[in-house]
């Protein structure tokens, strides 16, 4: 589990919800809302021991860890906790749907509720998935299977098309060659081992540094 920058759990006011916190679980790459639930002193506990998140259920009035039927646990990246200490924000890994009704979130599905920019971390995942799997048939593992020259050949071609798309076609145009650019650029970073979000780092310590400068 990665650390949260803020979650000195000892300030936790359990006091004020009677020894129940409300705890929002967030998609660790997307930002999407999964879902929420309560915790109390032993479902944290818990939560921290097994990194998989594990709530008080209210219902069921014991402890009860999230896909413990379905198998469709949340694996814990990170814990915080908000300003007045009264309530927990967790960020995991989702293994499957996170709703009963089948859906990414309690609050809807992925495209009802994701944060715009969110489905590039969707998109990340799904090459990353193809890069492991290689289903046949696949568009994304025939690249893949291609080999990294023929990977740089296509980023190459889209980054041209995108260009000119900029310079000579309409918005439809250039948003059809920037999302080819993308995707293809994403194949090619996942076959050195990087992904998107190693991308959006390198672009976030830049801009942490013009502060500095």
């Amino acid at each position: 589990m990665s650390e949260s920058t803020n979650a000195d759990l000892s300030r936790l006011d359990w006091a004020k919800g009677d020894g129940l916190l409300p705890a929002i679980v967030q998609h660790w790459q997307s930002g999407e809302v999964l879902m929420l639930g309560y915790m109390n002193v032993e479902a944290l506990a818990e939560t921290q021991r097994s990194e998989q998140v594990t709530f008080f259920s209210r219902s069921k009035q014991r402890l009860w860890t999230k896909g413990e039927s379905s198998g469709h646990v949340l694996r814990l990246k990170s814990i915080r906790i908000d300003c007045d200490a009264d309530t927990l924000l967790l960020q995991a890994e989702p293994l499957g749907p996170t709703c009963h009704n089948g859906t990414s979130s309690c609050f809807g599905s992925s495209a009802e509720v994701r944060p715009p920019l969110g489905f590039l971390a969707e998109l990340d995942a799904l090459v990353a998935d193809r890069h492991a799997e290689r289903p046949a048939g696949s568009y994304t593992t025939a690249l893949f299977e291609g080999g990294i020259r023929r990977m740089a050949q296509k980023v190459g071609e889209e980054g041209v098309e995108t260009a000119l798309a900029a310079v000579a076609q309409d918005d439809a145009e250039l948003l059809g060659e920037a999302a080819d650019l993308i995707f293809h650029l994403t194949v090619a970073l996942r076959a050195r081992g990087l992904s998107l979000g190693d991308v959006a780092g390198v672009l976030a310590g830049r801009h942490a540094g013009r502060g500095k400068r």
